[in-house]
C-alpha cells in the first residue's frame, strides 16, 4: 500500500459530497499522514491510524471511518512483482480459449436450441483462470497431492476449452457439449459423478462451493494435525461470482476460516457486477460491500479494480478527483459505462469533472475504451494471486473487477441479457475474432470452428511447459486410496447382536458402535465423528475425553468441568469435529471427510450425527452435492420420526427425511428398530465403503426412545441389508394379515399383533422393514428386467417375502408415501399408516394416537382388511376417537 492510498482513505464515497468547512486543516492532516508514510513507512502510518481510531472510540466518537479501503487496487504499482511469464503468449492463449468456449456453447445451441449453456461468465473470468492455470494451480503428481480448485460452475466451458488444447478432451467431446446420453458428451457444470476422472468438486448449485472450500481447507489441517496425511503445502482455491455471495452458504463459514487461521484457502470473487438478471448491487458497490464483509470476518482482502492502463491516470490524479469520482459511482452506472464505447465514457463520465476531463484530454475514444478493469489484466491478477499465496495467518479473498461478457461487444458485454446469451450472429462473431486477433477466416467464423495451434507452435509449447512446471494438468480426479480393513462385527458389536435385558435407544447403540470402532488399530484413526452441536444429547460426551475435540489451537483454558470424566477437552490432535450450531458447516465438513479417499488419497469414515429434521430437509442441497462428489460415509439422523421425539414439536419432528433420501441415487437409507439391526447395517456399510470402495453413503435414522432390544441371528443379516426380515408370527392359526413395522413403530406393530391374537383370534406375520427405499429400488430393477426379457424374470426380494394376496398393513413414523413406495410392486392389498401433517408437542403415546399409528389403530386397520364387520367393536373396545378430520388436514 503506497502513501497515496493512505491519503485516499479520506476520499470514500461517503465523504465525496460532504462540504469541508476547513480545507486547510484537512490538508495538514493529510500531509502529515503522507509524510509519516513516506519517511517512517506504511506500517507506522497504519499503526497511527489504528491508534487514532481507538482513541476516537475512547472519546465516544461513534462515527469513525468504515473498514474500507479506497476504490482502487490494493497492491500499488511499485509493489507489483515482475511478471514471471510471457504476457504476449498468455494473452494469445487466453483469447484462443475464450473463442473455443464461446464456439462450443454457440455450436451446441445452433444445433439444439434447448441445450443452454453460458458464454458470458467465462468471458469475464478467463484471465483469472489463466493466471491460476499458468502460475498457481498445482496438480497432483508423483511427489504428492496438489492444490484443490473449486471452479465457478458457469465457467465450465472455458475449463473444457483449455482441456481440449491440452489434449485431455477430444474434438468430439467438445462438439457434444451438454449431450451426455449417447456417451462421451460433456456435462453442463462440474459433476464428479458424470465425469469422475475430470471434475473433483461439484459447484453448480451456487453457494455450495464457498462453504465447501473452507471446510475442505480446514480438513486438510485436521489431517495434518492428526498425523494422518501431509497437507501443509496444499492450497484450496475457490473462484466464485459476486452474485453468488448473496447465498447464505457462501458466507456461512467466513468466520471459521479466520478463527482457525486458514491461510491455506484463497477465494477469488469474479466481480463482474452482474447477476443472472441485472446488477448485483445496482444502487451500491458490491466490491466495497464484500470488502467490508470479508475484512469484518477477519480475512485479508486484496482488490484488483483497475488494469495497468489506469496507472498513469492515478499517478497524475494528485488531488484524487478521479478516485473520488470512481468511489461515488454505483455499480448500475458502471454497467452502463461498460456496455458503451469510449466516446460515451468520455462524455458521460470523464467530462463531468474538469479535473478528470483534463486527465484524459490526450486520449482517443479507443484508448478510453481500452481502460480495462483489473480482472482482465494478467499483471494485476498475478500480483494479487502471489500476495494471497504468500500471506500468513489469515485466509485471503481477491476481489477482481471484471466485465460480464467481456469481448462479446454490443450483444453481451456488461449487458443485463449477457447471462442468457447462448448464440451470437455472424457479425458479432467476426467482431469477437477481430478484437482478440484470432487467425480465423470468415468461413471458419461462420461455422464456429474450434481453433487449435499446431502442436509445435510456441503457444502449445508454452501451454504444456507451464502445466508441467506445476505438476501436470487439472482439473483431474484421481482415486488411489488404500483399503482399510473393518474388524469382525463380533469384536465391536456383540452388545447389540446379543443384548442384555436393559432398555436403551438406537441412538445410544450407534454411538457405542463407532466409539468401539475408534479403538480398532486399523480403522480407528480413520473414523471422523462429527456433530453440529448437542453431543451430550446424543450420548457422545464420553468422546470428549476418549478422542478429544479438534481445535488447531489446542485448549487455552481450563474447562469448568475439568474434574469430570466427561470434561470438555479440546486438542490439536482431537478426532471429534464439534462444529457448533451450523448444519451447513457440519455437512460440508462431513463431505470433506467422506471424499478424502479421492481428494487426499486417504480413506476416512465420517459419522455425522444430527437431529434428523435438520438433515435432508435443511441442507439437502449440500447432501445432493456430496452424492455428486461420490461421498462415502454415514449420516445419522438421530431423534428421528414424528412421534418418537415427543415434546419438541412441529419444527423438530421428522417425518420426511426418508423420502428425500430415497431420491438420492447413491444414498442407502435405513430405519432400523433394534440395536442389532443398526450394527449389521453399520458393519455392511463400513465394508462397502472402506474395503470394497463403493461410491455410496449410508443414512440411518435412530431414536432416543428406550426399550429392550432383541437378538439378531446371523442368518438375518442379509435380510436386514436387503430391507426386511421376518420377525415372527403371532397367533395359532394361519396368518391372515401381514404387519410391517419400521423404526420405533415396530414395537407398536408387535404389540398390535399380540392384541389381534389375544382379543380377536387373528393370526399375523410380523416383518421388520429396515428400508422401504432399498426394497423399492430392487423391485423396480426386477420389474425392468422383466420388460427386456422374453423369459420369466426372477421375482424381486420383496415379492419373495410378501407373495400372494394376504392383506398387508404397514406402519411407520414417517409420512405414508414412504411405505407406499413398495405398494405398486405387490399383488396384495396394502393399508399404510403414517404421520402425515404437522407435528405436535406431547407424549409419544398421545402423538401416536393422534397420528393413528399406535397399536390400536394398527389393529383396526388389520381388522378392516380381514374382518371388516369387527371394526365398530374395535373402535369401541379401544376407545379410538372418531375424529372428523385426519391429522394432515388443514
Amino acid at each position: 500500500m503506497k502513501s497515496e492510498t493512505l491519503t485516499a482513505l479520506a476520499t470514500n464515497a461517503d465523504l465525496a459530497d460532504v462540504h469541508d468547512e476547513d480545507p486547510q486543516e484537512t490538508g495538514e492532516w493529510l500531509d502529515a499522514l503522507e509524510g509519516v508514510a513516506r519517511i517512517a513507512g506504511v506500517d507506522r502510518a497504519i499503526f497511527l491510524l489504528e491508534r487514532v481510531a481507538e482513541h476516537a472510540r475512547f472519546l465516544g466518537i461513534s462515527r469513525v471511518a468504515k473498514t474500507l479501503s479506497s476504490y482502487q487496487n490494493t497492491i500499488a504499482v511499485e509493489d507489483q512483482p515482475v511478471y514471471p511469464g510471457d504476457l504476449r503468449l498468455e494473452e494469445r492463449i487466453t483469447s484462443i480459449i475464450r473463442w473455443n468456449a464461446l464456439a462450443m456453447v454457440a455450436r451446441a445451441n445452433k444445433a439444439y436450441g434447448e441445450l443452454g449453456g453460458h458464454i458470458a461468465s467465462y468471458a469475464s473470468a478467463a484471465e483469472i483462470f489463466e493466471v491460476g492455470f499458468n502460475h498457481f494451480f498445482r496438480a497432483d503428481s508423483e511427489s504428492g497431492k496438489g492444490d484443490l480448485v473449486y471452479f465457478q460452475a458457469h465457467s465450465a466451458p472455458g475449463v473444457y476449452a483449455r482441456a481440449w488444447l491440452e489434449g485431455r478432451l477430444t474434438h468430439d467431446q467438445l462438439t457434444s457439449y451438454r449431450q451426455e446420453v449417447g456417451g462421451g458428451g460433456l456435462c453442463s457444470y462440474p459433476h464428479p459423478w458424470l465425469m469422475p476422472d475430470f471434475w473433483q468438486f461439484p459447484t453448480g448449485s451456487m453457494g455450495i462451493g464457498p462453504v465447501s472450500a473452507i471446510y475442505q481447507a480446514r480438513f486438510l489441517r485436521y489431517l495434518e494435525h492428526r498425523g494422518i496425511a501431509r497437507t501443509a503445502g496444499r492450497r484450496v482455491w475457490g473462484v466464485f461470482g459476486d452474485g453468488e455471495m448473496d447465498e447464505p452458504e457462501s458466507i456461512a463459514a467466513l468466520s471459521l476460516a479466520a478463527r482457525e487461521t486458514l491461510d491455506n484457502v484463497t477465494f477469488v470473487v469474479n466481480c463482474n457486477l452482474q447477476r443472472l438478471d441485472g446488477p448485483v448491487r445496482g444502487n451500491g458497490q458490491i466490491i466495497q460491500e464484500l470488502e467490508a464483509l470479508f475484512a469484518g470476518a477477519g480475512w485479508n482482502v486484496i482488490k484488483v479494480m483497475w488494469g495497468s492502463e489506469w496507472d498513469a491516470l492515478f499517478a497524475r490524479d494528485t488531488d484524487h478527483a478521479l478516485l473520488r469520482k470512481l468511489a461515488a459511482t454505483v455499480d448500475g452506472q458502471y454497467q452502463t459505462l461498460g456496455a458503451n464505447d469510449g466516446e460515451y465514457n468520455r462524455s458521460h463520465f470523464f467530462d463531468s469533472d474538469p479535473q478528470i476531463k483534463a486527465l484524459v484530454s490526450h486520449m482517443t475514444p479507443d484508448e478510453i475504451d481500452g481502460l480495462r478493469r483489473g480482472g482482465h489484466d494478467l499483471r494485476k491478477l498475478h500480483a494479487a494471486f502471489l500476495a494471497a499465496r504468500s500471506h500468513r495467518g489469515r485466509p485471503t479473498v481477491i476481489l477482481a473487477k471484471t466485465k460480464k461478457g467481456y469481448g462479446m461487444g454490443q450483444v453481451g458485454e456488461s449487458r443485463n441479457v449477457a447471462h442468457q446469451q447462448k448464440k451470437l450472429d455472424v457479425d458479432a462473431l467476426k467482431a469477437f475474432r477481430d478484437r482478440f486477433r484470432l487467425p480465423l477466416d470468415d468461413a471458419q467464423v461462420e461455422e464456429m470452428a474450434f481453433f487449435r495451434p499446431p502442436e509445435d507452435s510456441e503457444e502449445m509449447r508454452y501451454l504444456r511447459s507451464r502445466r508441467e512446471a506445476l505438476g501436470g494438468y487439472l482439473p483431474r480426479r484421481t482415486v488411489r486410496a488404500d483399503v482399510v480393513p473393518v474388524p469382525d462385527i463380533a469384536t465391536y458389536a456383540r452388545f447389540a447382536l446379543d443384548p442384555d435385558a436393559r432398555e436403551n435407544s438406537t441412538t445410544t447403540a450407534i454411538v457405542r458402535l463407532f466409539s468401539n470402532l475408534l479403538k480398532d488399530k486399523a480403522l480407528g484413526s480413520r473414523i471422523v465423528p462429527i456433530v453440529a452441536d448437542e453431543a451430550r444429547t446424543f450420548g457422545m460426551a464420553s468422546l470428549f475425553r476418549q478422542v478429544g475435540i479438534y481445535s488447531p489451537l489446542g485448549q487455552l483454558y481450563e474447562p469448568e468441568d475439568a474434574g469430570s470424566i466427561q470434561a470438555y477437552r479440546e486438542s490439536r490432535e482431537g478426532q471429534l469435529l464439534e462444529e457448533g450450531i451450523t448444519e451447513a458447516g457440519a455437512i460440508a465438513s462431513w463431505t470433506a471427510a467422506a471424499t478424502s479417499y479421492a481428494v487426499n488419497g486417504v480413506a476416512m469414515l465420517p459419522f455425522y450425527i444430527y437431529y434428523s429434521m435438520f438433515g435432508f430437509q435443511r441442507v439437502g442441497d449440500l447432501i445432493w452435492a456430496a452424492a455428486d462428489q461420490r461421498a462415502r460415509g454415514f449420516l445419522i439422523g438421530a431423534t428421528s420420526g414424528r412421534t418418537t421425539l415427543s415434546g419438541e414439536g412441529l419444527q423438530h419432528q421428522d417425518g420426511t427425511s426418508h423420502l428425500m433420501a430415497s431420491a438420492v441415487p447413491n444414498c442407502r437409507a435405513y430405519d432400523p428398530a433394534f440395536a442389532g439391526e443398526v450394527a449389521v447395517i453399520v458393519d455392511y456399510g463400513a465394508r462397502r465403503m472402506m474395503e470394497a470402495q463403493c461410491d455410496e453413503f449410508f443414512y440411518l435414522t435412530v431414536t432416543n426412545e428406550n426399550y429392550r432390544h432383541d437378538a439378531i441371528a446371523p442368518e438375518d443379516h442379509e435380510a436386514i441389508i436387503k430391507g426386511m426380515r421376518k420377525y415372527g408370527v403371532r397367533g395359532n392359526a394361519t396368518p391372515c394379515v401381514r404387519l410391517l413395522g419400521s423404526g420405533a413403530i415396530l414395537n407398536e406393530v408387535i404389540a398390535a399383533a399380540e392384541l389381534l391374537a389375544a382379543d380377536w383370534g387373528v393370526a399375523s406375520e410380523i416383518w421388520s422393514v429396515t428400508s422401504y427405499s432399498e426394497l423399492a429400488r430392487q423391485a423396480a430393477a426386477a420389474e425392468r428386467d422383466g420388460l427386456f426379457t422374453s423369459q420369466d424374470a426372477p421375482p424381486s426380494y420383496l415379492a419373495q417375502c410378501l407373495p400372494g394376496a394376504t392383506p398387508i398393513v404397514a406402519a411407520s413414523d414417517y409420512v405414508r408415501a414412504y411405505p407406499q413406495m413398495i405398494a405398486c410392486y405387490l399383488s396384495a392389498p396394502m393399508t399404510v399408516l403414517g404421520t402425515d401433517g404437522f407435528g405436535r408437542s406431547d407424549t409419544r403415546g398421545a402423538l401416536r394416537r393422534f397420528f393413528e399409528v399406535d397399536r390400536w389403530h394398527i389393529v383396526l386397520a388389520a381388522l378392516a382388511a380381514t374382518h371388516p364387520e369387527k371394526r365398530a367393536e374395535a373402535i369401541q373396545r379401544y376407545g379410538i376417537e372418531r375424529r372428523d378430520a385426519a391429522p394432515w388436514t388443514l
